[in-house]
C-alpha cells in the first residue's frame, strides 16, 4: 500500500523544509563570527606552539656572556655564531657524522617500509595458513627478547656489524609493531575482492601485491617511513655500543660526545687555565644550536608525508 501523502497540487511535501527540520540539520553549522574566532584561537595556539622552536633558534645565536646574564629572551641583545663555529670547527667530524646519519635514515628507511610492507601483506590473507604463527612470532618479540648482552654478541660477534654503516640503521630497520599495523591496515583498505579479481585475470602473486596493494597502502607505507625515519634519525642506542671508529659516528653520537667534551672542560677549568680558554666555551648556546641542527631536516622532511600522515593516523579505526 503506497502510504506516500501528496499535497493539494499533487507533489510530495519536503519534510525537512520545516523550521524544526532545519533547526536540527544546522545544529552543526557556526556562524560566521564564531568561524574567525575559531580561526583566530587556532593560530594562536599554532603561535603558542612555534614560541619554543623560535627560543631555541634566537638561543643558538645569542652569545654565552649575555645568555648567563639576560636569560632567553625573543630578541637577543648581542649576537654571536660561536656555538656554531664550535660545532662545526672540526669540519670534517661533524660533516661526516651528518652525511653518516643521512645516508643511514633514508636506507633504514627504505629498508623498514619494504620488510614490513612484505612481511604484513601475507598475514592479512585469509588464505595463507602460516598467519597465525608468524604474526604471534613478530608480537612475541614485542614481549621478550634475548636482553643486551645477547644482542651486543650476536651484532658484533655473529652479524660483524661493528663500526660499519649498517650498525647504524640496520638493528632498528624493522618493527614487528609496524607490522601489526600495516597488517590490519591492509585488510580495512585493500578489499579481498579486487585480489581476488587480479588472480582471475591472471595477475600473480608480485604483480597483485606491487600494482594493485602498493598503491592503495600508500597512507600506512607514508605513516611507517615517515616514524621509522624519526626513529633511525634520533638513534644513539645503536652507535654508543656497536661503533667505535669516529668515521662512522652518527649525528647524534657525535654532538653527545662534543658535550660531554665542553662539560669535562668546564668542571675542570681552574685545573686547566692558561691551556684553554674556558670562558669562551659555549654551553648553553651549544644546545640550542645542537637541537637546531639536529631537528631541522625532521621538520623540513615532514610536510612531504603530511597528506598522508591522517589518513596514516586512522588505521584500525572504525567506518560507518
Amino acid at each position: 500500500m503506497d502510504m506516500t501523502v501528496k499535497s493539494e497540487s499533487g507533489q510530495v511535501p519536503n519534510i525537512f523544509s520545516s523550521p524544526k527540520a532545519r533547526r536540527e540539520r544546522d545544529v552543526l553549522a557556526v556562524t560566521p563570527a564564531t568561524n574567525i574566532l575559531l580561526n583566530v584561537l587556532l593560530a594562536f595556539f599554532c603561535l603558542i606552539t612555534l614560541v619554543p622552536f623560535y627560543i631555541i633558534l634566537i638561543s643558538s645565536i645569542t652569545s654565552e656572556a649575555s645568555l648567563a646574564a639576560n636569560g632567553y629572551r625573543l630578541w637577543p641583545e648581542a649576537f654571536s655564531g660561536m656555538a656554531y663555529r664550535f660545532l662545526f670547527s672540526q669540519g670534517s667530524i661533524v660533516m661526516t657524522a651528518y652525511k653518516n646519519t643521512i645516508i643511514s635514515t633514508v636506507a633504514g628507511t627504505i629498508l623498514s617500509v619494504i620488510m614490513v610492507g612484505l612481511y604484513a601483506y601475507p598475514l592479512s590473507r585469509d588464505n595463507f595458513k602460516f598467519g597465525t604463527f608468524f604474526t604471534f612470532f613478530a608480537f612475541f618479540t614485542m614481549l621478550f627478547s634475548g636482553g643486551l648482552v645477547a644482542y651486543y654478541m650476536v651484532t658484533r660477534q655473529v652479524l660483524l656489524l661493528q663500526n660499519t654503516l649498517w650498525a647504524l640503521f640496520l638493528p632498528s630497520a624493522f618493527s614487528p609493531f609496524w607490522v601489526i599495523v600495516m597488517r590490519t591496515f591492509y585488510k580495512m583498505n585493500v578489499p579481498t575482492e579486487i585480489i581476488e579479481a587480479a588472480r582471475i585475470d591472471g595477475a600473480g602473486e608480485w604483480r597483485t601485491f606491487l600494482q594493485i596493494v602498493v598503491p592503495l597502502s600508500v597512507p600506512g607505507l607514508a605513516t611507517v617511513a615517515l616514524f621509522s625515519a624519526i626513529g633511525i634519525w634520533n638513534n644513539f642506542f645503536n652507535c654508543l655500543i656497536l661503533v667505535d671508529d669516529a668515521q662512522y659516528y652518527s649525528l647524534q653520537f657525535t654532538i653527545y660526545t662534543t658535550l660531554n667534551n665542553i662539560r669535562f672542560l668546564l668542571e675542570n677549568a681552574d685545573k686547566m687555565q692558561g691551556l684553554v680558554n674556558v670562558s669562551e666555551l659555549p654551553s648553553q648556546t651549544f644546545r640550542m644550536a645542537m637541537a637546531v641542527v639536529t631537528i631541522g631536516p625532521i621538520i623540513l622532511a615532514y610536510p612531504f608525508f603530511q597528506r598522508f600522515f591522517i589518513k596514516g593516523l586512522t588505521i584500525g579505526a572504525i567506518k560507518g
